[in-house]
């Protein structure tokens, strides 16, 4: 009874928090409540008694990509007028959006193919249980080519943001002091003579 206590209380900090990463104008304010999002997901995963996946959100996530988030979020200048324009233009479709999620999510949900409760305590009585070699062998094995697949995508996703950030150099004249030390005075200075004008 505690537990779902404790569970849907960090359910509802979740909830509250995941939207105020949507609804914030401010982007420092909306990463701040991203990384606490990714702090209440690492809770629900510890109660779900999945640590390695608990701590590997708080490391990857919060140690990582969030620091690169801000980083690039305060680096930029963005223009907070032309985001608080577009957010009321595009807030039916998010809606609307939003809605077809949660339905789609309760109807799998809802389903009865997660019901692994039976399977969840059989597990939790074995004192040699390890999650995290569950994870490795369900990922090295039944996902194996997925896995690999992702691996593939995200290295093509890296290769194409560097490629897009590396930028062309720019032709410029730069003096070559080896080139200047070895000049002579006939190949620079060239004297003509001229006449006179006489008029």
């Amino acid at each position: 009874m505690l537990e779902s206590f404790i569970f849907y209380c960090f359910a509802a900090l979740l909830i509250f928090s995941a939207s105020m990463v949507v609804t914030m104008r401010n982007p420092v304010h909306a990463a701040l409540f991203l990384v606490l999002s990714f702090f209440i997901s690492a809770a629900i995963w510890l109660l779900l008694q999945a640590e390695f996946l608990a701590i590997v959100l708080v490391l990857v996530y919060v140690g990582a990509v969030m620091v690169l988030f801000l980083f690039v979020i305060m680096m930029l200048d963005i223009n907070l007028t032309v985001l608080r324009e577009g957010f009321a233009r595009y807030l039916p479709v998010g809606v609307g959006v939003a809605i077809l999620m949660m339905i789609s999510m309760g109807l799998i949900v809802g389903s009865g193919q997660f019901d692994i409760g039976q399977a969840a305590n059989a597990l939790q009585a074995d004192p040699n249980y390890s999650n995290t070699r569950e994870l490795g062998q369900a990922l090295y094995t039944d996902y194996l080519y997925p896995f690999e697949i992702a691996g593939a995508i995200l290295l093509v996703a890296i290769i194409a943001a560097i490629s897009l950030s590396i930028r062309r150099p720019r032709t410029k004249k730069t003096p070559k002091p080896e080139n200047q030390v070895s000049v002579k005075r006939s190949e620079r200075v060239r004297l003509v003579k001229m006449e006179a004008d006489k008029q």
